[in-house]
């Protein structure tokens, strides 16, 4: 089969994107395909025979080393010219001559719904959500309406808004809170709030990555996450950031969070938590596979934080591992994220 992998993009994620991108690429060409990685904002040199961009397990494998910070988009944009059109022309034609293309893009376009429905509209095949999911799931506030609306715990939250009293908004949520842009990923952005001094510099730090903004309140606990394959979920795995919190860093550098899965909770609770993940998968309409996070606070309750369409595939992402421990290499689990896309 030929396949085309998209990753990178204009986003504050595209290197984790283009790390998730090569390791894809390369399961793919181990369980027999044809691939070929595309950055789909930076594109690819066009071909007369566009065939000849597909290569098997022969060819040299795909590699990327996630740096410790988020890329800096402005200087991707000028060695391309300040172009304003996030999808390389070229890209779409590649994956126009593939059989199905992996999309393996997070934050920003791949996973707010605009790459799904382009797709739709070129009538590409892809995998995981479409358009639909991919909105709600990425909108957070959005998100938080659904669940609270479906009887699902939340934490409480405010939507920031110019003018808006800090001291009001400190009160209403309480200290300490978490500030994160209402729509992004891999914890860009976040920060927890401790005092009303440290407010307003981490609603500045969000809105440079998003114009939207939530306020959240924070809960301790345990944090867990499950990840749902072909609508059933796979084993729970708790996240140990060894300092901080579950931020950028400690999500893609090796080494810093300790990641124990099958999780160490009582059976009850594990079938709790993975019934609830299942359900919120199913509310928000999400596709073949997802990952969906909770906080156990003291009160005993998982607390949904969100659902990703989009999951890492990183060697320290979290669906491999979960994958891993219910019996599916990563070759294998790639394979069939393919093949259900093609259902």
């Amino acid at each position: 089969m030929k396949i085309a992998v998209v990753a990178g993009g204009l986003s504050p994620e595209r290197d984790v994107s283009l790390s998730s991108g090569c390791l894809v690429a390369n399961a793919l060409r181990q369980a027999g395909h044809r691939v070929v990685l595309l950055d789909v904002y930076e594109g690819i040199s066009p071909e007369e025979d566009l065939d000849n961009l597909f290569k098997d397990s022969s060819a040299k494998p795909y590699s990327y080393i996630v740096p410790d910070k988020a890329p800096d988009l402005k200087e991707i944009m000028r060695r391309n010219n300040n172009r304003k059109a996030l999808i390389d022309p070229n890209v779409l034609k590649v994956c126009q001559a593939a059989d199905v293309t992996f999309i393996a893009l997070h934050g920003a376009m791949g996973e707010n719904g605009q790459l799904q429905a382009t797709f739709d509209v070129m009538g590409i095949k892809y995998t995981g959500t479409d358009y639909i999911g991919s909105l709600l799931a990425m909108d957070k506030d959005l998100t938080k309406k659904l669940l609270k609306q479906s009887g699902f715990p939340t934490a409480d939250w405010v939507v920031f808004k110019e003018g808006m009293s800090l001291d009001s908004l400190a009160q209403e949520i309480g200290l300490p809170c978490v500030v994160k842009p209402c729509s992004a990923g891999s914890s860009i952005g976040v920060s927890i709030v401790y005092s009303k001094e440290e407010l307003k510099n981490a609603i500045i730090n969000a809105q440079e990555v998003d114009a939207s903004v939530i306020v959240e309140k924070f809960i301790s606990g345990r944090e867990f996450s499950v990840g749902i394959l072909d609508g059933a979920a796979l084993p729970v795995i708790e996240i140990i950031p060894k300092q901080g919190f579950y931020d950028y860093k400690n999500k893609y550098q090796a080494g810093l969070t300790e990641e124990i899965c099958p999780a160490n909770l009582s059976e009850p609770d594990t079938k709790r938590v993975q019934e609830l993940a299942v359900k919120v998968h199913r509310t928000l309409r999400l596709g073949s596979y997802s990952r969906v996070d909770f906080i156990l606070g003291d009160d005993r309750e998982f607390v949904c934080l969100e659902a990703n369409t989009l999951p890492g595939m990183t060697p320290t992402s979290l669906l491999p591992q979960e994958a891993l421990a219910a019996g599916i290499s990563y070759v294998e689990l790639c394979n069939k994220i393919i093949h259900m896309a093609l259902k």
